[in-house]
């Protein structure tokens, strides 16, 4: 998992759509609070690799000094939490379960 998360922080902090995008699987589910946020949408979730590639990329466009630097990490079954420092220095826990090829097919982003 920490071979997994650093490659997704990587890929983050590159800000390259593509390496992001690579670790989630097609029929990832989504759900954040900043969905609200930058997609109006008060649902707060997404469905589909297709879907959080257009949130990601506006995010990316409103948050164009985005870095995340990783605190820790905690190991679950298939499933891990990333615990980092986010938009604004804020403190940021995704809940993120793997499928069988090692894809994101569900998160959960929490903010302070």
């Amino acid at each position: 998992m920490s071979n997994f998360a650093q490659e997704w922080l990587q890929a983050w902090n590159s800000h390259q759509l593509d390496s992001i995008m690579s670790h989630y699987a097609e029929d990832v589910v989504f759900y954040s609070p900043f969905i609200i946020k930058i997609n109006n949408d008060p649902a707060g979730n997404l469905q589909g690799k297709m879907a959080l590639q257009a949130y990601f990329s506006k995010a990316l466009t409103a948050y164009p000094d985005l870095h995340f630097e990783l605190i820790q990490v905690l190991e679950g079954v298939n499933s891990f939490l990333l615990y980092y420092r986010s938009v604004d220095n804020r403190l940021s826990a995704e809940m993120m379960v793997l499928n069988h090829e090692g894809k994101v097919k569900e998160v959960r982003a929490h903010y302070a």
